[in-house]
C-alpha cells in the first residue's frame, strides 16, 4: 500500500490490542483474555488514527511502497495503548502535604474537612490564583501523567465553588485541552464542596440557576467544551436530593453524569445513578449491594480509586463483586492535593493487591473501561483500526511489568505516543534493563 503515513511501529514482541472486536468495554469474562499479537507491527496515518495491525511480515508487505515519518523498531519491546486516568482533580492551588502529616497522626478525612482544611483550603488558594499561575502547574501536571503512560485524563474543576473561579479553572482546562498533545475530558465539579456561607441547599440553588446556565451559554458560544457533570454525594455535603437536582440539571443541559458517590458514607448514590442513567461513578467503597445489582443493569461503569482508599486507609471498593456481578470497572488516578499520585501503572498494581483484580482486568479498567466511563471508547482504549494512535512502549518483552514493577514505569516507559506523534521519549530505556 503506496502512500505517507505518520507512524510505522514495527516488530513488537507484544501488541497489546486490549480489545480486537470493536468493544465498547470489557467486562470480567472479556478481561481474562485480552487480545494480544505477537511478532506485530501497526500503522498511523497522517490523520492520527490507526490504519493497520497485523502480523509484522503482512504488514510490511502491505505497505512495502509506503513511506512513514517515523519508524520506531519495536523489537524485544510490548506495544500498549495509551492508559486512560477516568478520575483526576489536577487544577489547583497550594498543597497539603501537611494535612498528610495529620491523616498519618490519626485525624480522618471528614475531621480534616471540618476544620477548615481539604477541600476548603485548597478553594482559598485557587481562587487567589491567576489563570496564568494555575495553567502553569496543570501544564506540568499533565506532563508528568504522560510521561507515566497517560494520553487520555478526565479533569475537574471543583476548587473554585464560585462561578468565577469555577469558570476560570475550566478556561484553564480548556486551554490545556487546545495546546497539549494529550486527549482531555472536563467535568464541571461545582458541587465538589458547600462553599463557606451558604447552606447545601443555597449552593444547589446558585449551580442550578447560574452556574449551569452560564455553561450552557459559554458551550453554544464555543468559549468552553465541558463534558462532564460531577457532584460530591455525601454525608455534610451534597445530600441525594440535592444530588439528584443538580445532576438532571446538567443532563439537561448535555452533559454526561460521572459523579462521586459512596464514598465515606452508604448515600445510596449508585441507585440514583443507575436511575439517571449516569456514565460512571467514583469511588464506591459503601456502595450497597443493591447499587451493585443497579450499575450492572445499567451499564453505569464504576471509576475505582485505589490512590484514595490507600491513602485514606478506607475500607477498599468491593472490585472482585463488582466484576463477578456484571459491573463495568474502570480505574483512575483521583490525582488531587489529598492523593498525590500521577501514574496509572502504580494504580494499577494497586487494584491488583488491594483490590484483588488480576493484572488482565487491571489494563482493561485503565484503557477500555476508563475510556467508557468518559464516553470515548469508540476512539480510545485499544488498538484498533480507525481508532486514535495513542499508544505506550514498553522496554519489556512482557506487558504485565508495566503493572508489576510497582514503581517501575520510569524505566520501563520508552516512548509515549499521541495521534502517532512521540509526545515523550525515554532516551536511557536503551541503555538500561527495566529488569
Amino acid at each position: 500500500m503506496a502512500g505517507r503515513h505518520r507512524l510505522l511501529l514495527e516488530n513488537a514482541q507484544q501488541l497489546v490490542l486490549v480489545c480486537g472486536r470493536g468493544e465498547e468495554y470489557l467486562l470480567r469474562e472479556g478481561a481474562a483474555s485480552l487480545a494480544v499479537l505477537r511478532d506485530a507491527s501497526l500503522v498511523v496515518g497522517l490523520d492520527g488514527c490507526i490504519k493497520a495491525v497485523g502480523q509484522a511480515d503482512v504488514i510490511r508487505n502491505q505497505f512495502s511502497g509506503a513511506t512513514f515519518e517515523r519508524v520506531i523498531d519495536c523489537s524485544g519491546k510490548c506495544v500498549l495503548p495509551g492508559l486512560v486516568d477516568a478520575h483526576t482533580h489536577p487544577v489547583w492551588a497550594g498543597d497539603r502535604v501537611h494535612e498528610f502529616a495529620m491523616k498519618l497522626a490519626g485525624a480522618s478525612y471528614m475531621e480534616i474537612h471540618q476544620a477548615g482544611g481539604g477541600i476548603h483550603f485548597t478553594v482559598e488558594h485557587t481562587r487567589n490564583a491567576t489563570e496564568e499561575e494555575l495553567f502553569n502547574t496543570f501544564k506540568h501536571r499533565l506532563e508528568r501523567m504522560r510521561r507515566a503512560g497517560s494520553t487520555l485524563v478526565e479533569c475537574k474543576s471543583g476548587y473554585g465553588l464560585n462561578l468565577e473561579t469555577e469558570l476560570k479553572m475550566l478556561r484553564v482546562i480548556e486551554h490545556a485541552k487546545q495546546s497539549m498533545d494529550i486527549g482531555i475530558s472536563s467535568t464541571y465539579c461545582g458541587a465538589h464542596s458547600v462553599p463557606k456561607g451558604k447552606t447545601a441547599a443555597e449552593a444547589t440553588d446558585d449551580i442550578i440557576n447560574n452556574h449551569l446556565p452560564k455553561l450552557k451559554e459559554l458551550k453554544q458560544s464555543g468559549e468552553i467544551h465541558v463534558n462532564n457533570i460531577d457532584v460530591f454525594c455525601e454525608k455534610g455535603v451534597f445530600d441525594l436530593e440535592s444530588t439528584r437536582r443538580i445532576l438532571q440539571a446538567g443532563k439537561d443541559i448535555g452533559l454526561q453524569i460521572n459523579f462521586h458517590g459512596d464514598e465515606l458514607h452508604p448515600m445510596k448514590s449508585a441507585e440514583l445513578g443507575a436511575e439517571l442513567e449516569a456514565r460512571a461513578i467514583s469511588h464506591l467503597e459503601e456502595v450497597s449491594d443493591e447499587g451493585i445489582t443497579a450499575m450492572a443493569r445499567a451499564k453505569c461503569a464504576a471509576v475505582l480509586l485505589p490512590t484514595t482508599a490507600y491513602m485514606l486507609r478506607l475500607k477498599q471498593p468491593q472490585a472482585r463483586k463488582m466484576l463477578e456481578e456484571g459491573v463495568i470497572v474502570a480505574l483512575g488516578s483521583d490525582f488531587n492535593p489529598n492523593a498525590y499520585c500521577f501514574s496509572m501503572p502504580m494504580v494499577m498494581h494497586l487494584a491488583c493487591v488491594n483490590m484483588k483484580m488480576s493484572m488482565n482486568e487491571a489494563l482493561a479498567a485503565a484503557t477500555i473501561n476508563a475510556a467508557y466511563a468518559l464516553g470515548k471508547s469508540d476512539t480510545h482504549g485499544s488498538i484498533e483500526i480507525g481508532k486514535q494512535g495513542d499508544l505506550v512502549i514498553i522496554n519489556s518483552s512482557r506487558w504485565e511489568h508495566l503493572i508489576y514493577q510497582f514503581g517501575g514505569h520510569e524505566a520501563l516507559i520508552n516512548y509515549v505516543i499521541v495521534k502517532g506523534k512521540v509526545i515523550y521519549q525515554n532516551e536511557s530505556c536503551g541503555t538500561m534493563s527495566s529488569y
